[in-house]
C-alpha cells in the first residue's frame, strides 16, 4: 500500500484522538475473542500500518508511531512500514522496548490510553493498569476509532452455523458439559464464561465460517451448572441449529447484546475465566457482578482447553485418514511443481494447490493462507504472494510451499521446500540440517510429563551446533475441524506468562517444523504433524513417542549424506518407505508413482 495512504490515515485518527482527549491510542491485531486471524472488519491494525501480517501492535501517540511485531515479520514489516512513519520494534530482541516498556517510558503523568477494550485481551489490560498505575494514567476502552473513521468498513462476519454430527466429533455435547462442569466443581465455581472461539465450537460440536480459515462462529457461552446461554447472530441460525440447541438445552441468545445481558447477570457463586482469551471489556464487567454478589473471579485457564487438546479415539481415526488423503494430493502437487512452477508466479503456484485441496472430498476452506515464497521470499516466514506483486520462479534455487486444509473430518498443515534447479553447496548444507532437525525430533521417546520446551533441542540442536537458529516455534498444537493452530501444547524454548509449559500427552497433536531463513537469499523449512502416542512402560515410569500423520517426500535433490548421521539417514529412509507403501497406492496417475518411487529411494 501507497505510504502516503497510511501517512493520511494516521492523521486523521491523531485528530480524533484529540477531539476525545487520548493521548496515545493501541490497536492490537485481536478480533472480540483474541483469536489468532481476524476477520476483514477486525483488521484494524492493518488498515491504520499497512502492515498485514497476522500479528502485531500498533501503538500511535500525538507525535510518534510505532509497529510491534515477532520474528516471523520482521522483513515483511519492514517492507510494509517504509516511508509510513511509524517505527518498527521487534519483539524480544534485545535492546527493542515492549509496548509496555515504550508507554511507561513516553507517557506523561495523568496521560489518556485509548484502545477498543473488546479487543484487547485482559491479561494485557490489567497488566498495563497495574504498571502504568504510578502515572496516574487513565484509560478510554469504550473508543473504536475506526468505527468513526474507516470508510467501507466490511461487514461484521454472519455465515450459516452447522452441528458436528457425533460420528465425526465422537462425543456429545452432553458429554462434554458434563466433563467440564465436573471441572468448574473442581476450580470452586458455578458459573463459567467462554469468549475463545475454537473453545465454544469444540464444546457444542457447532462450526461455521466467521473467520477465514477458522471453521468458527462468533459467539458467547455462558455456562452454569444446569443451563446454556449461547449468544450468536441471528442470522447465524439455521432451524436445525435451533433445534439442537433446543434439544441439549442451550438458550440462544442475541450477540449484540452479550455485554449488556452479563451486566445485568446474577451469578448463583463463582465465575470461571481465562484472563487471557476474555476482553478488557468483558472483563471488566464479569468483575463487577461477582463484586456486587459478592463472590469470587476465578481466572484460570478454560477447561475446554485441555479436553479439546487430547483428541478422541473418533476424532484421530480421522485425523489419521484426512492427512493420508491430503498428503497424497500434496504428493501430486510437489510432482506438478518439480515439472510446471518455474516460469508460474508465486500466486500462481498458491493458487494450484488451493484448488487441488478444494476438490477433495469434505472441503471446507482452507486453513490459513497458502504461503508460497520463491527465493527470497521464502525467507518471509509468513509470506502470503499477492497478485499484483508476487515473484515468478525460476529453473533455480528453492520454493517452499506451506499449506493446509479444514475438511470435515479435520484440519491439515504441511510445509515443503521444493528444488526448481541448481542449488549452492550452502543452500543444501541448510536443506539437509533442517530436514535432520525435522526428523530428530519426530524420533523423539520422553517419558510423560515432558512439555514442549524440553523437547524442542530435539529440533535445534543440529542447527545449533553450525551456529544457526529460526526465530519461530518448531510446533504448534493442531485442532480437529477447528483451528490448525491450538494450545496449550507447543514446542519451543522460549515461553512466556501467556503460553505456559504444558505436558504432551496421548492424542495431542503437535507440528514439527524447523527451518533456516537467511534473508534476500532462501527459506528452507519442512513440517509434518506428529500425532503422541504411547510408547512403552518400564520400571522408569510411561513413556511416550509421535508417530507422523504427513506422509510426503522430502525432495532429495537437495540432500547432502555428509551433513546426516547415520541415525539420520536411517529416519529418513524409513519415513519414505512408509510415505511410497501408504501414498503409492492412493494416487492414479502411474507417471505419478512412479516418480515417488524414486524420490523414496534408501540414501
Amino acid at each position: 500500500m501507497d505510504a502516503g495512504i497510511i501517512r493520511e490515515r494516521l492523521r486523521k485518527l491523531r485528530d480524533a484522538m484529540q477531539e476525545n482527549g487520548i493521548d496515545f491510542y493501541l490497536i492490537p491485531s485481536s478480533d472480540y475473542h483474541n483469536s489468532e486471524y481476524a476477520a476483514p472488519f477486525f483488521q484494524v491494525r492493518a488498515y491504520f500500518s499497512g502492515f498485514t501480517g497476522s500479528s502485531g501492535t500498533l501503538l500511535v501517540s500525538r507525535e510518534e508511531a510505532g509497529l510491534w511485531t515477532d520474528g516471523r515479520y520482521f522483513v515483511q514489516a519492514a517492507r510494509q512500514l517504509k516511508d509510513t512513519g511509524i517505527t518498527l520494534y521487534k519483539m524480544m530482541v534485545p535492546g527493542e522496548p515492549t509496548v509496555l516498556e515504550y508507554l511507561k517510558d513516553r507517557m506523561p503523568e495523568g496521560s489518556v490510553l485509548g484502545f477498543d477494550g473488546r479487543t484487547l485481551a485482559a491479561e494485557t489490560g490489567v497488566e498495563y493498569a497495574k504498571e502504568l498505575q504510578g502515572k496516574n494514567v487513565k484509560f478510554r476502552y469504550d473508543k473504536d476509532l475506526a468505527a468513526e473513521l474507516w470508510e467501507d468498513r466490511p461487514a461484521l462476519p454472519c455465515t450459516k452455523a452447522f452441528v458436528l454430527p457425533e460420528d465425526i466429533s465422537g462425543k456429545p455435547y452432553l458429554v462434554k458439559s458434563t466433563e467440564v462442569r465436573a471441572k468448574m466443581r473442581e476450580y470452586g465455581t458455578e458459573v463459567l464464561f467462554l469468549a475463545k472461539l475454537d473453545d465454544i465450537c469444540w464444546l457444542t460440536n457447532l462450526r461455521a465460517a466467521d473467520v477465514a480459515c477458522n471453521p468458527v462462529l462468533l459467539s458467547y457461552l455462558l455456562l452454569t451448572m444446569d443451563h446454556a446461554y449461547l449468544f450468536v447472530q441471528p442470522d447465524a441460525l439455521t432451524d436445525e441449529v435451533r433445534a439442537y440447541c433446543k434439544e441439549n438445552g442451550i438458550t440462544v441468545m442475541d450477540y449484540e447484546k452479550t455485554v449488556a445481558h452479563i451486566s445485568g447477570y446474577a451469578p448463583t457463586g463463582n465465575v470461571l475465566f481465562d484472563r487471557s482469551n476474555v476482553s478488557y471489556t468483558v472483563f471488566t464487567v464479569l468483575r463487577q457482578i461477582t463484586l456486587n454478589r459478592g463472590h469470587k473471579l476465578i481466572n484460570r485457564p478454560n477447561p475446554t482447553l485441555l479436553l479439546k487438546a487430547c483428541k478422541n479415539e473418533t476424532e484421530l481415526a480421522h485425523t489419521r485418514e484426512t492427512y493420508l488423503a491430503d498428503s497424497a494430493v500434496l504428493t501430486e502437487f510437489l510432482y506438478w511443481a518439480k515439472h510446471h512452477a518455474a516460469g508460474l508466479t508465486e500466486f500462481e503456484i498458491a493458487q494450484k494447490i488451493d484448488g487441488m485441496r478444494a476438490e477433495m472430498p469434505g472441503f471446507l476452506d482452507l486453513s490459513f493462507d497458502t504461503i508460497a515464497g520463491y527465493g527470497e521470499n521464502g525467507a518471509i516466514v509468513h509470506y502470503k504472494p499477492e497478485q499484483e506483486t508476487a515473484a515468478r520462479a525460476e529453473a533455480k534455487g528453492f520454493l517452499l510451499v506451506d499449506s493446509g486444509g479444514n475438511f470435515k473430518t479435520g484440519t491439515t498443515d504441511v510445509t515443503r521446500t521444493i528444488v526448481l534447479g541448481e542449488l549452492t553447496e550452502e543452500m543444501k548444507k541448510h536443506f539437509t540440517l533442517v530436514c535432520a532437525a525435522m526428523l530428530r525430533l519426530a524420533e523423539a521417546k520422553f517419558p510423560e510429563g515432558c512439555t514442549g520446551r524440553n523437547l524442542d533441542t530435539y529440533a535445534r540442536e543440529v542447527l545449533w551446533a553450525e551456529g544457526l537458529d529460526y526465530q519461530h516455534g518448531t510446533g504448534h498444537g493442531i485442532g480437529f475441524v477447528l483451528n490448525v493452530h491450538e494450545g496449550p501444547q507447543n514446542i519451543r524454548w522460549k515461553t512466556a506468562a501467556t503460553q505456559p509449559d504444558t505436558p504432551l500427552q496421548k492424542g495431542m497433536l503437535v507440528s514439527d517444523e524447523p527451518g533456516i531463513y537467511i534473508e534476500g537469499s532462501h527459506g528452507i523449512r519442512t513440517e509434518n504433524i506428529l500425532e503422541v502416542r504411547e510408547w512403552k512402560e518400564t520400571e522408569h515410569g510411561k513413556f511416550l513417542c509421535f508417530a507422523p500423520l504427513t506422509y510426503a517426500p522430502i525432495d532429495p535433490e537437495a540432500i547432502d549424506p555428509a551433513y546426516l548421521s547415520a541415525k539420520d539417514k536411517e529416519a529418513l529412509n524409513r519415513y519414505h518407505e512408509r510415505v511410497y507403501e501408504l501414498i503409492a497406492p492412493r494416487l492414479k496417475d502411474a507417471e505419478i508413482r512412479e516418480w515417488l518411487k524414486e524420490v523414496t529411494r534408501p540414501l
